[in-house]
C-alpha cells in the first residue's frame, strides 16, 4: 500500500462541478488500495474576495495577523466541502483545518514558514481507512495564532505533509498538464517536460515560473519527495496506470540523458522592481549596512550589483518583488540614506528578468554568450546579469520580455527537439 498525497489549486476547486470531480478524482486511487492525503486551495478567487474585504476597511496597513484569520477562511470551507463530496462518493473523509493537525510554522504572518508537522492524527485516520482532507496554506505558532504561508503556500503545505508522513510521491493537481519549456502563451511551440531535476525546478521556480511554488520545491528536494505536476482538468475516471506516469515528474534522480538538453527551460518574472542608491561611499560593510534594514524588514532580495570605485563611491543596485518595492525604497529613505551618505535612492518598476535554466550548463562552454548575443541579435539592452551553475539571469526592460523569451526559446532549440528524453 502507497501513501500519496494529491494537492488541488483554486482553479481545481473552482466550482461545486469541479469539487466533485476531485473527489471522484481521489476515490479511484483510494479504491485502488492507496492511502490518500488531499491538500486543497481555497476556491478560486476567493482569497482575493476576501482579502478585498480586508483592504476596504482597512487599507494597506492592515494587521497581518487579522489578515490571516480572514484570509485561511477560504482554504477551511473548500477542505469541508471536498470532505462531504468524497462522503457522497461513498468514500470515509475527515477534514482539518492548519492548526487541527498541526501545521507548525513561524510568527511571520502572511508569509509564515513551516517549522513542523504533527503527523499522528492524519497516521491514524489513513490506518482507520479514510481519507484525509488538509487545509493548505495555513499554519498555527506558538502562541496558537493561525498564520498564512503566502501565495502559493498550498503547494509547500502538500509537500511538507508529504514529507511528515513519509509520502511515495506528491503530485500537485493544477490547470496545465506539467512544467513547459515556458509559458506556452508567450511562445506556443513550448514542449512539455517529462523529467526535472529538483536543482532545475527550483531555479525555475524562484526565477518566475509560476508552475509551483519555491518552497515547497525547496521541501521536495531537501526530504527527496517526488513531485509530479499534472492536470486535474482530465477526466477523472481516466486509468490510474496512465495518470500516474502523466505530467511532469520532479526528481532527484539525474542522469546523462537529462544532463544531454544543455538549457531545459526558460524562466521569466514581470514582478520586478530594481532600486539603485547613488554614489554611495565605497568602504567595507557598506553592503551590510544597505541591505541589512531591507532584510530586518522581512523584503527578499534577489540579484545585487555593485559598480566599480570611481574616487571613492560607486552605484550599488538590487531587484525585489514589485509588490515590495514601495516598502523597500520607504525603508531605505528613512533608515539608510541618512547614515551612509549617498547622494539618493531610484526605483524602476518597469523591469523584468529573464533566465535560461539547465542542468547541462555545468558541462558546456559558451551558454552564457549565446545568450547575451542572441539578445544583442535582437536589440535588447542587459541591466544587470546574475549566474549560477546552471542557470543565467538578466535584467531587462519590461517591454522587452516576450521578445526575449521567444528568441531565447528558439536560440536553444526548445521548441523543435524535446528538451528531455522520453
Amino acid at each position: 500500500m502507497s501513501i500519496y498525497v494529491h494537492k488541488y489549486g483554486g482553479t481545481s476547486m473552482g466550482s461545486v462541478e469541479r469539487i466533485r470531480n476531485v473527489a471522484r478524482r481521489v476515490a479511484k486511487w483510494h479504491a485502488a488500495g492507496h492511502q490518500v492525503v488531499v491538500v486543497p486551495s481555497a476556491m478560486a478567487g476567493e482569497t482575493n474576495r476576501l482579502l478585498g474585504l480586508a483592504r476596504e476597511i482597512a487599507g494597506s496597513g492592515a494587521d497581518r495577523r487579522e489578515l490571516d484569520m480572514i484570509a485561511s477562511s477560504g482554504e477551511q470551507i473548500s477542505s469541508g466541502l471536498l470532505a462531504l463530496a468524497l462522503q457522497a462518493e461513498g468514500v470515509q473523509a475527515r477534514s482539518y483545518a492548519g492548526w487541527q493537525v498541526a501545521v507548525h510554522t513561524d510568527k511571520a504572518y502572511t508569509k509564515a514558514r513551516i517549522t513542523g508537522i504533527d503527523s499522528e492524527r492524519i497516521m491514524a485516520d489513513l490506518n482507520a481507512g479514510r481519507v484525509v482532507v488538509v487545509t493548505g496554506f495555513q499554519g498555527v505558532d506558538d502562541d496558537g495564532n493561525i498564520t498564512t504561508l503566502g501565495r502559493g503556500g498550498s503547494d509547500t503545505s502538500a509537500v511538507a505533509v508529504a514529507t511528515a508522513i513519509k509520502a511515495d510521491e506528491c503530485l500537485i493537481y493544477t490547470d496545465v498538464d506539467g512544467v513547459y519549456t515556458t509559458d506556452p502563451r508567450v511562445v506556443p511551440e513550448a514542449r512539455r517536460l517529462n523529467v526535472l531535476s529538483f536543482e532545475e525546478m527550483l531555479e525555475m521556480a524562484s526565477l518566475g515560473s509560476k508552475v509551483l511554488q519555491i518552497r515547497s520545491v525547496e521541501f521536495a528536494g531537501k526530504y527527496h519527495i517526488p513531485v509530479r505536476v499534472l492536470s486535474s482538468l482530465t477526466d477523472p475516471e481516466i486509468s490510474l496506470s496512465v495518470e500516474m506516469k502523466s505530467g511532469t515528474l520532479i526528481t532527484f534522480e539525474e542522469d546523462e540523458k537529462m544532463e544531454s538538453a544543455v538549457v531545459s527551460g526558460i524562466a521569466f518574472s514581470r514582478d520586478e522592481a530594481k532600486i539603485t542608491l547613488v554614489a554611495v561611499p565605497d568602504k567595507p560593510g557598506i553592503a551590510y549596512s544597505i541591505l541589512g534594514p531591507v532584510a530586518d524588514a522581512n523584503i527578499d532580495i534577489d540579484m545585487i550589483v555593485q559598480n566599480q570605485s570611481i574616487e571613492g563611491t560607486t552605484d550599488f543596485s538590487f531587484t525585489v518583488q514589485s509588490n515590495e518595492f514601495q516598502r523597500a525604497l520607504d525603508v531605505l529613505n528613512r533608515e539608510v540614506l541618512p547614515k551612509v551618505g549617498a547622494r539618493e535612492v531610484i526605483g524602476n518598476e518597469k523591469v523584468c528578468k529573464v533566465s535560461i535554466v539547465g542542468i547541462g550548463m555545468r558541462s558546456h562552454v559558451g551558454v552564457a554568450s549565446k545568450m547575451f548575443r542572441t539578445l544583442s541579435d535582437e536589440g535588447i539592452n542587459i541591466q544587470m546579469i546574475s549566474t549560477s551553475e546552471i542557470k543565467t539571469s538578466v535584467v531587462i526592460e519590461d517591454k522587452y520580455m516576450e521578445l526575449a523569451v521567444r528568441a531565447l526559446h528558439k536560440a536553444f532549440d526548445l521548441g523543435d527537439t524535446p528538451a528531455t528524453a522520453e
